[in-house]
């Protein structure tokens, strides 16, 4: 217990030592926090340049090097994010629809340290309030994009509850290989109103910070703008499995394969799960689920089951990408096959009905003639 507690003091006196030294004054100056920060916006839908300048005591420093550490908060993740570098200029993401808060530090060292890297005790701060534009109510919801088999993108929306009839959505992406912002290609329609963006034709680039901006206006003012920031190959859906093929191979084991769906997808990056459901004597359905990376499967087989039945559908692994939509399941296949019993033909009465109503209709129309030759 007190070599624990002996370990405990040392560890805090070496954490407070390399504070102190961090905050060290070097040889009678204080190390200074930069000056002159800066947030530009190029107008890339949230894409900054910060910027800044070094203290003005340390311009002429040329006996030790320079370095800063930035702090931002990453209003998409929700966290602080911090870089080291020897350049006074970055560039980074927000959601500007959110408050940009921006830090920076200078740190030293070289020969005027010691060799100790050098931190300075303040920061310089710089916060950059949201817009209040938009009326509340007004934003868009639960907007959702789907990379269709890595073919295309389709972006959805619903629109805000409190956005006047007579509005129109537009939107508009950017990622760091376009010169400047691009409209949406074809726009979604449905009841009169966008509800979506259609990217076929366009072609994405996988692994990329791609920025979405969907605003509008209305004759009561503008609508709240919304900024989405997503990579495309997370939020792939495959195609759904085209051919499931199912074998009894002895009187316990059933073979199951299927292929992968055609497409830009590699089969490698490919995860898959099977349905299996289980009919009993008493008629009750049993299933279960099996997840696989190999497109076969050998399942064991039951005396005591009336029929056996699988689907398939699939995910691309998180191999490939952080996340992703299942597909839609295949076709069931079962063993015994079901087999389609045609319903027995049934006597067609129509004919019946017409020609009793054609009789009936000849035989008023003759009595009428006969009346009208009787008058005469």
């Amino acid at each position: 217990m007190a070599s624990k507690s002996w370990a405990t003091h040392q560890a805090t006196l070496l954490l407070l030592l390399l504070t102190w030294r961090e905050n060290l004054h070097c040889d009678g100056f204080t190390v200074d926090p930069p000056e002159n920060l800066m947030i530009k916006d190029p107008g890339h839908l949230g894409h900054l340049e910060i910027t800044w300048s070094p203290p003005a005591n340390l311009i002429n420093m040329t006996e030790c090097s320079k370095l800063y550490q930035l702090e931002y908060f990453n209003t998409y993740k929700g966290s602080w994010s911090a870089v080291r570098t020897p350049k006074m200029k970055y560039m980074a993401q927000f959601d500007l629809m959110k408050d940009v808060r921006v830090r920076v530090y200078t740190l030293l060292s070289g020969p005027c340290t010691n060799g100790t890297m050098v931190k300075s005790m303040n920061y310089t701060e710089r916060v950059q309030k949201a817009p209040g534009t938009g009326a509340v109510g007004t934003a868009v919801q639960n907007f959702v994009c789907v990379n269709h088999n890595m073919n295309y993108m389709e972006c959805k929306w619903k629109r805000g509850p409190k956005t006047a009839a007579n509005s129109q959505q537009d939107l508009y992406f950017w990622y760091k290989e376009l010169e400047q912002v691009v409209e949406c290609p074809k726009y979604l329609v449905s009841k009169g109103y966008r509800s979506g963006c259609n990217f076929t034709g366009i072609a994405l680039p996988d692994f990329t910070d791609i920025v979405f901006c969907v605003n509008g206006s209305s004759p009561d003012g503008p609508l709240k703008t919304t900024y989405i920031s997503l990579q495309v190959q997370n939020h792939v859906k495959p195609e759904t499995t085209a051919k499931v093929h199912l074998e009894k191979v002895s009187d316990t084991q059933f073979e199951l394969q299927w292929n992968r769906p055609v497409g830009r997808i590699p089969g490698h990056c490919l995860e898959w799960e099977v349905e299996h459901s289980q009919e009993g004597p008493d008629g009750k359905i049993a299933s279960e689920k099996i997840f696989s990376t190999q497109m076969s499967l050998s399942v064991p087989s039951s005396h005591n089951n009336k029929r056996n039945c699988f689907r398939v559908r699939s995910k691309v692994h998180t191999y490939c990408a952080d996340k992703g939509f299942w597909s839609e399941w295949s076709l069931q296949t079962c063993h015994p096959e079901m087999i389609q019993v045609s319903p027995d033909p049934e006597w067609d009465v129509t004919p019946v009905y017409v020609c009793i109503a054609v009789a009936i209709i000849a035989v008023v129309v003759l009595s009428l003639c006969v009346g009208a030759g009787l008058n005469v």
